[in-house]
């Protein structure tokens, strides 16, 4: 799935993304960690993947949108 980077805090390695809906979707540590990340940028496309749905959805991996 993408998403479009929204925050990212570089301390604590976490943040949110927004899908291409709109909805805003927080990300932890363990997911950045997932992807090889080393920063990440408001406005960044990225490709996500997920557990979970509705309110349960959760973000397991962040990495760069590549084509």
């Amino acid at each position: 799935m993408q998403a479009t980077a929204y925050t990212y805090d570089s301390e604590t390695r976490s943040g949110q993304v927004l899908l291409d809906d709109g909805t805003p979707v927080a990300f932890d540590a363990a997911a950045f960690d997932a992807g090889g990340l080393r920063l990440l940028r408001p406005g960044q496309r990225v490709r996500v993947e997920t557990a979970g749905e509705g309110e349960a959805l959760r973000i397991t991996l962040v990495t760069l949108q590549t084509f």
